[in-house]
């Protein structure tokens, strides 16, 4: 069991290095495979994302750059995630489901009869308004991912490229930045709370870091074409979890 906890991490990291979702792997492996409460496998899962989100972000900071806003982004993202996992219970899944589902298969659509969209190679269209438009973005994905959470790799990239014109590629590296202060955000709410099994989850870092470290150097060799085939495949993905948990 430890070892396929372990294997599930190093997946779920190269998964979120990608183009985010890993939790959708991890998540079920550690409710099936330990006996930890909900609240604790949810604590416990972010430690492990933060770290593999966090190392990703890192590798492809140094190789594309991005730009000072993705800071400030970075910023309003995590303070409004520790707002959402606050009050994640008063949530109804009953509500948030079939608004995500919706979403999920809106932008599978664009992107998929899209095809040039996020893979022109051009520099980014900055704007007062595009630039809210980032501040505003940051803060309600912030917020999802703090009360529910799959998907918001995509999400950031999906929304990066549609504000400021630019590649995926360029898209996924800020993503990972603001991704990292999500989860932190979360992380900081379930830590003061005392739901992280911290032996189990340092073991799953580890596992995880090595997972996002082998996925953020696939998106460097693959590019914008990578990521755009890997979000259609999330797209699937998540689409058919939540119409079966519907």
């Amino acid at each position: 069991m430890i070892a396929l906890l372990l294997a599930a991490a190093a997946l779920a990291g190269w998964v979120d290095a990608v183009i985010g979702g890993g939790g959708l792997i991890l998540i079920p492996v550690l409710m099936a495979g330990t006996p930890l409460p909900g609240a604790a496998v949810l604590a416990t899962n972010k430690v492990a994302s933060v770290s593999g989100t966090a190392s990703a972000a890192f590798t492809m900071v140094r190789r594309v750059g991005v730009p000072r806003r993705t800071w400030a982004y970075a910023l309003i993202a995590g303070v409004l995630s520790a707002g959402g996992a606050l009050i994640a219970l008063l949530i109804s899944d009953a509500l948030i489901r079939p608004l995500i589902l919706t979403l999920l298969v809106a932008v599978g659509i664009f992107v998929a009869f899209k095809p040039e969209f996020g893979t022109h190679e051009s520099e980014p269209i900055v704007t007062r308004a595009r630039l809210a438009g980032g501040v505003c973005l940051a803060a309600a994905v912030g917020f999802y991912d703090g009360a529910f959470g799959p998907g918001t790799g995509m999400f950031l990239i999906m929304g990066f490229t549609a504000l400021f014109a630019q590649n995926f590629l360029q898209s996924a590296a800020m993503a990972k930045v603001v991704n990292t202060a999500t989860n932190l955000g979360a992380l900081g709410v379930f830590i003061v709370a005392g739901y992280v099994d911290w032996g189990l989850a340092l073991s799953l870092a580890a596992a995880n870091i090595v997972g996002a470290q082998i996925g953020a150097r696939t998106v460097l060799g693959g590019g914008a074409k990578l990521v755009r085939y890997a979000m259609l495949a999330l797209v699937v993905v998540l689409a058919v979890y939540l119409a079966l948990d519907l």
